[in-house]
């Protein structure tokens, strides 16, 4: 029995050194396993997403070219492109400018500085403007009073049927 004892005592004496060197080293040498997430590119949460290449196309073709000025409207103002427009007006317009485009919407209220822009009663003094002019506006937006909503519509025909649908708002409007 005495040697057994005498056998643990030994074996306890020489494996507490290495476990303790263990638990000081165990920092200084890691194995880094590679998963699959591991090696793919990360984006924080809120983050941008990259910009598009300089002089890239979309896919779906070029819905204006920089410099050429306001790009004509190529969707017809059918019944189709009307009832998809006020689709995508009731989700991406309305909040800010109102159900009829008056600027009266729910988040009017909170935007005193720069209010929603009234699109179905122009200014009388102010020029006409194109269909051209009203896709720019809202796919590129106005600095520090409208965002750009080309990630809410992202097709150019989704904001062409925004353009035929403010335009059929103009049209009805008493």
């Amino acid at each position: 029995m005495a040697i057994v004892k005498r056998l643990i005592l030994v074996m306890v004496l020489i494996a507490s050194p290495l476990i303790v060197g263990l638990l000081f080293t165990y920092d200084v040498i890691k194995i880094d396993w590679i998963s699959g997430m591991e090696i793919q590119p990360d984006y924080r949460p809120m983050e941008d997403p990259l910009p598009l290449p300089a002089r890239s196309i979309p896919i779906q073709g070029a819905a204006y070219i920089r410099g050429l000025g306001a790009p004509v409207n190529p969707v017809a103002a059918d019944e189709a492109s009307l009832a998809r427009g006020k689709t995508s007006y009731d989700t991406a317009c309305a909040l800010c400018h109102g159900p009829e485009g008056g600027g009266n919407g729910a988040f009017s209220g909170f935007l005193v500085k720069y209010p929603p822009s009234n699109l179905i009663k122009p200014d009388a003094n102010a020029r006409p403007i194109s269909d051209g002019a009203i896709f720019l506006t809202i796919t590129n937006g106005i600095d520090d009073r409208m965002p750009a909503l080309r990630d809410n519509l992202p097709t150019a025909d989704m904001r062409w049927d925004v353009v035929n649908y403010v335009r059929y708002l103009q049209s009805t409007a008493p």
